[in-house]
């Protein structure tokens, strides 16, 4: 079904969900006091391969701008993956009410960027959104992510109870779950992680980030978090996977708060594959994508590629 379509039918859907939805789904360890309209979507949001140019590009430049132009084009330009009339949601990491300095969150700098690339690109509207897991107002006001994206022309959003929509998610452990519903409507999905070691998971990058279009109690996924990660990245399947490495949290993550606990490595990854953006992005910390647990499940699940650099690799000068 075409995504256009799919708003039509399930717009009346969409509507009771907002108007029968309760209090508790901004905050990932409240309960859902009410169900409501059940929603079926896999929301596939990829392009198709081109043959002709790399899965996976990587740029290192002390200027972060510089060096996500350098990845972006080392993949094809933003052209490839925006097209005019279209609407687009941005998934940063702002789950954390944390300074960008300390790393725990998406650099605004980077989201504000990509949110300029997309208007140019003639999208219709551009939404930066997440499921925080501190309080959100405070989040996106310390992160930078707030000034940093309505600055640059994006419609942020702070999920408010009517913003969700039960799906079923199709998953092993994720079933029925409260869906943001803007990563519903969107024409395209640009999934903005950052690179951090996690207590859980050993990281969490693009495929972890996935997390925080979900409403409800998250914290119950934790005892299949590698399964639940990969329903979760089966479900969600980006245009595009944008990781900053700039300041990549290496210790306490995934909240940080020490500066002790950064390396600045100046780096920026784009890639149509969210597998092999994990995969390289996890060695940042010093892994492989096969010592962690949801990007070697991920793989085996036929999600992507771990052996990016035969998949298709390039590093470019930024």
């Amino acid at each position: 079904m075409e995504r256009r379509e799919f708003i039509k039918k399930t717009g009346p859907a969409v509507a009771l969900a907002a108007v029968t939805g309760t209090t508790g789904f901004v905050f990932h360890n409240r309960e859902i006091a009410r169900r409501s309209a059940v929603v079926t979507k896999t929301a596939d949001f990829e392009i198709p391969h081109d043959p002709a140019l790399p899965i996976l590009a990587s740029a290192t430049n002390s200027n972060p701008v510089a060096a996500l132009h350098a990845a972006l084009d080392g993949i094809g330009g933003i052209g490839r993956f925006v097209h005019a009339g279209e609407t687009v949601v941005i998934k940063p990491n702002v789950g954390w009410d944390r300074t960008p300095a300390q790393g725990a969150n998406t650099s605004p700098v980077l989201v504000s960027e990509m949110v300029r690339f997309c208007l140019a690109a003639g999208a219709a509207q551009v939404t930066v959104t997440d499921v925080s897991c501190n309080d959100p107002r405070r989040s996106f006001l310390r992160s930078g992510i707030r000034e940093a994206g309505e600055a640059a022309g994006a419609r942020v959003v702070l999920p408010s109870p009517e913003d969700f929509v039960e799906v079923d998610l199709g998953g092993v452990v994720l079933t029925r779950w409260p869906v943001l519903r803007h990563f519903i409507e969107a024409d395209r999905l640009i999934n903005m992680p950052v690179v951090k070691q996690h207590s859980l998971t050993r990281c969490t990058v693009g495929m972890k980030n996935l997390y925080g279009i979900l409403g409800g109690r998250r914290n119950r996924l934790h005892q299949e978090i590698d399964q639940s990660i990969v329903d979760l990245a089966t479900f969600v399947r980006p245009t595009l996977t944008v990781v900053d490495a700039t300041r990549v949290m290496v210790r306490s993550g995934p909240q940080g708060g020490s500066l002790d606990d950064i390396s600045i490595e100046d780096t920026v990854i784009c890639s149509t594959d969210q597998v092999a953006a994990d995969a390289r992005a996890v060695e940042f910390l010093g892994l492989g994508g096969r010592q962690v647990g949801h990007i070697s499940l991920a793989a085996r699940s036929g999600l992507g590629s771990l052996d990016y650099r035969n998949a298709g690799y390039r590093e470019v000068a930024s």
